[in-house]
């Protein structure tokens, strides 16, 4: 049977500039659950995670043909949906000196499913997955091995005669268990990951990782958002409790892992699932550092305390905008007055809170910006993100950017949120270089602010204190003359 390479791509110095040491090194679990998948149905598979490896393009190609792969994988995810367009630069890169080898090559991802066609036509590979990898794949490796015919592989795009040609999509996978099983750890080399900074407050020294999906999908329709890019539509599907506290127990047991993040864009969602996952933890006493994502409108006060008995020590949410108004424009449609006692409610069980702002939805202006910035530094969180807002691929507003004729990054590397040359959306009252500004600036307040280091050093302790303000030192390279 054929043999498959995956590569993890990436390039942490282009995408983070001088906070690369500060932001997370993930494994890439679809990748790993994939290869675990392929697996199980007899194929050998290797991995390569050039991002964590921090390999070149062209040692990425040199290590893979020294596998002597019949079909390489390049997949293009990331620490969150967005990463997947910013990583799309160097993933062109490696898929161009793998063909310099004389490789097969396939590329798939968020990004690569989201724009098939233009994928296909501005990368140098072989084939483009469109939509959820697994069926394709494995049908490509029955095709290379003689057992069907490239028209029957589903979910392609290819090159038939100088000519574009698609084959359908397969149908959205049911049984998550079977296609996205416990990830094949094995092949990554699990000491060279490493969680985010405020992740690790509690113990700096003690930045062991590893992430994983409970769920795929996401019920919701934020503009923003391109999550569902590969899903086709809305929705949620789960893998069940018992396999993702297995994989947990293996992660803790046989990697030493500690710290543990739910990538799932909305773990604190059905509390028969998220519940469950928490009751058999408790009953296992992995003693795990996890955070995971949530919505002010999904938590539920009287789970909190077994969550954070369960290890849960961080929570996410999206909070966006302090301005109804301009959150519903983003179609972020929550109706609450009571963001600060969801919040206190949260750190009262002793969970710490990170917290999400957009600077730049369509409705933004100076006013509302500043509001938002007012509200952060009142929350006050553990830790807080500012983005300015984006059009990604796969994405409403990519959509309403392409329409409008708005000015986009000319790289996808410069989707990044810390390239010097990211070009966010403009507003209807502000340039995208405004917002930009704006955005720098308030990250700079709110860390900087003499409230968040006194409930830092109160929190955490002085070391963590001298960690805020070494991270505040380093500067983002940003041109703002665009």
């Amino acid at each position: 049977m054929s043999k498959i390479v995956f590569i993890n791509p990436g390039n942490k110095k282009e995408t983070y500039q001088s906070l690369k040491d500060l932001s997370a090194y993930e494994p890439p679990f679809l990748i790993a659950s994939f290869a675990s998948f392929l697996r199980n149905k007899g194929y050998d598979v290797e991995i390569i995670d050039s991002n964590v490896e921090n390999l070149s393009s062209q040692e990425t190609a040199l290590k893979t043909k020294n596998l002597n792969p019949d079909l390489v994988a390049v997949i293009v995810y990331g620490n969150q949906p967005s990463a997947s367009t910013q990583t799309m630069t160097i993933a062109g890169e490696i898929c161009s000196a793998l063909k310099k080898e004389n490789l097969l090559v396939a590329i798939g991802g968020l990004h690569p499913s989201a724009l098939p066609k233009q994928t296909l036509i501005e990368e140098n590979v072989d084939f483009v997955i469109e939509g959820e990898e697994q069926i394709p794949l494995l049908e490509l490796l029955e095709y290379i091995d003689n057992k069907r015919e490239l028209t029957d592989v589903s979910g392609i795009w290819y090159y038939e005669n100088d000519e574009i040609k698609s084959n359908p999509k397969p149908p959205l996978i049911s049984n998550l268990d079977e296609y996205l099983p416990i990830a094949a750890w094995d092949l990554l080399p699990m000491k060279k990951y490493k969680a985010h900074n405020w992740h690790c407050f509690d113990n700096l020294d003690d930045r062991s990782y590893a992430a994983i999906y409970t769920s795929l999908g996401c019920p919701y329709k934020c503009t923003f958002c391109c999550i569902n890019a590969p899903f086709g539509k809305p929705g949620i599907r789960y893998r069940t409790p018992e396999l993702v506290v297995e994989e947990l127990e293996i992660l803790s047991k046989k990697y030493n892992i500690k710290n543990i993040k739910f990538i799932d864009e909305m773990f604190v969602l059905d509390e028969r699932h998220y519940m469950k996952i928490v009751d058999l933890l408790i009953e296992k006493n992995l003693n795990l550092n996890i955070w995971a994502y949530a919505r002010v409108d999904t938590i539920k006060e009287d789970t909190l305390k077994k969550m954070k008995k369960a290890g849960f020590n961080w929570l996410c949410l999206g909070i966006e905008s302090a301005s109804e108004f301009v959150r519903d424009g983003a179609k972020k449609k929550i109706r609450f007055n009571d963001i600060e006692k969801v919040v206190r409610d949260i750190q009262k069980e002793g969970i710490r809170v990170l917290a999400n702002y957009m600077f730049g939805l369509w409705d933004d202006n100076f006013e509302t910006m500043q509001e938002t910035l007012y509200f952060a530094k009142q929350l006050n969180t553990e830790f807080a993100n500012f983005y300015s807002v984006m059009a990604y691929p796969g994405s409403k507003l990519y959509e309403e950017a392409i329409n409008k004729d708005f000015q986009l990054p000319k790289k996808w590397g410069d989707f990044s949120q810390h390239s010097p040359n990211q070009i966010p959306l403009p507003t209807k009252y502000l340039s995208s270089m405004e917002v930009l500004k704006y955005r720098d600036y308030a990250w700079k307040c709110y860390f900087e602010n003499p409230k968040y280091h006194k409930m830092i050093e109160d929190k955490f302790g002085k070391e963590v204190l001298e960690h805020v303000y070494y991270m505040t030192s380093k500067k983002l390279k940003r041109n703002y003359e665009k």
